[in-house]
């Protein structure tokens, strides 16, 4: 019997948030509207994001003794997010510098802070956590050797799911136990290198699988996903909605996913479901803030999306596209 649906091993973040008319170009200053901080961070968001679909849920993480850990820890036990495994000190809490233009497209800097003292040793600390867990999630704003102990850590039975952000060479002991491998066009484009060969996603799914995970989804934001596996691939069309910010909806689709997954539900279904959670993400402002509950994403199960799996307002609904958080 697990105690946990989900654990989630990566970062928390403060997000610090400014809306723009337009992105800066190199050299450029733009003014932009008032400051607003939120509590972020790619693990972070996908722990609150389960929690809020009644998963239950746990965070292995590391912030600051600082004002931005003490609003991260507040915002995950309001969600219901154990915190057990969230250690405090080392370093301050990470920051999330994010602009947001007109259309909800967002640019991200990322100052990790305490997210790169998360060690494997503290992996090794909270071997309990990990092995009452039915999922486990990892993303890489954290050390990527963290990630990998994760791995040989991981309790027999268990379920592995990846997101590469930021993207950067995986070793092949985490490659083979993602389960699936989530990316955005972004993270495919890295991660493939030379060897993509086309600019078709149905491609980039197939040879990311070749190089040894498990499954592999590509989200395509407002063209849907694809989720690929040893029985081909499959697109999973997007959900009509008005996008307003796409911060933190790839973190919402992919604890929706890994939930489901969790729940025994097939790689297609689960991914359906984790693009209604993304597309409800998406109409609201920040990232944490924004996260449906499981009462919500059910009144979206009547959008219907069009032939091209297109989404109202350009919405990420099945996740995000590009480098969007």
């Amino acid at each position: 019997m697990y105690d946990y649906d989900l654990l989630v091993v990566g970062s928390a973040n403060a997000d610090l948030v400014i809306d723009v008319e337009r992105r800066p170009a190199a050299g450029e200053t733009v003014l932009g509207g008032d400051l607003a901080v939120h509590p972020g961070g790619k693990g972070a968001n996908q722990a609150v994001a389960a929690a809020r679909l009644d998963a239950r849920t746990a965070l292995l993480a590391r912030v600051g003794d600082d004002g931005h850990g003490r609003l991260l820890l507040d915002s995950l036990r309001a969600a219901g997010v154990d915190t057990a495994g969230v250690l405090v000190g080392g370093a301050p809490t990470g920051v999330a510098l994010i602009t947001v233009d007109p259309e909800g497209d967002n640019s991200i800097v990322v100052s990790p802070g305490a997210n790169s003292r998360l060690t494997p040793a503290d992996v090794r600390a909270a071997v309990r956590l990990l092995q009452a867990a039915r999922v486990v999630s990892a993303q890489l704003e954290i050390p990527l050797e963290t990630v990998a102990e994760v791995v040989r850590n991981l309790a027999p039975g268990s379920r592995f799911v990846l997101n590469p952000s930021p993207p950067r060479e995986l070793p092949a002991e985490v490659l083979a136990a993602c389960d699936p491998l989530i990316v955005n066009e972004h993270e495919a484009r890295v991660i493939l290198g030379d060897a993509r060969v086309s600019g078709e996603p149905a491609d980039w799914a197939r040879l990311l699988l070749a190089q040894g995970p498990r499954s592999v989804v590509v989200t395509l934001g407002a063209e849907g996903a694809l989720v690929c596996d040893g029985r081909g691939v499959t697109r999973v069309p997007s959900v009509r909605v008005d996008a307003v910010d796409t911060t933190g909806a790839g973190d919402a689709f992919t604890a929706a996913l890994a939930w489901r997954l969790g729940a025994g539900v097939g790689l297609a279904e689960a991914a359906a479901h984790a693009a209604r959670v993304g597309a409800a993400a998406v109409t609201r402002r920040g990232a944490q803030e924004s996260y449906p509950t499981a009462q919500e994403v059910e009144a979206l199960c009547g959008a219907v999306p069009d032939a091209t799996g297109r989404a109202a307002g350009g919405a990420p609904a099945a996740g995000e596209r590009g480098g969007s958080r």
